[in-house]
């Protein structure tokens, strides 16, 4: 079974806000932060992404893009217990745009004693698609 045949893990909404991205562009490629905030759901976490997340876009002069995307959930696991999950999620792309779908890898952290053993374990795939709603970002355990 390929993870695209699995249950996510976790899902996330992301909405931004086009008036508050930060570019730069000189010589050496192009910066772009896209601050944003959202809902994240799933059988072991439910709860909002923090309105400090951003995500960090370097495109290079070859025209590699690195996308490095760091955000704070709060919420509470499946055991109802609040809880918080660190998140960073880093992705390439050659040519500038981005596939669709795109895949990431994604590295959390928690202060749930419940997630963390599956959480902390850093096995997982990242995958993310753009529509009229927002961002739809899908979390998988990867296969062994």
């Amino acid at each position: 079974m390929n993870e695209k045949e699995k249950a996510p893990v976790l899902e996330l909404l992301i909405q931004t806000d086009p008036a508050k991205t930060v570019e730069l562009e000189g010589a050496g490629g192009k910066v772009r932060m896209i601050p944003f905030t959202g809902t994240a759901e799933g059988p072991l976490f439910h709860g909002i992404i923090e309105p400090c997340g951003v995500d960090t876009q370097v495109t290079n002069a070859a025209n590699v893009r690195h996308m490095s995307a760091r955000y704070m959930l709060t919420g509470e696991d499946h055991t109802g217990t609040p809880c918080r999950i660190y998140v960073q999620n880093e992705a390439w792309f050659e040519g500038g745009a981005r596939p669709v779908p795109w895949h990431s890898v994604p590295v959390f952290m928690t202060d749930s004693e419940a997630l963390a053993p599956v959480l902390h374990r850093n096995c997982f795939i990242g995958e993310g698609i753009r529509d009229s709603e927002g961002l739809h970002i899908r979390f998988y355990e990867a296969a062994p």
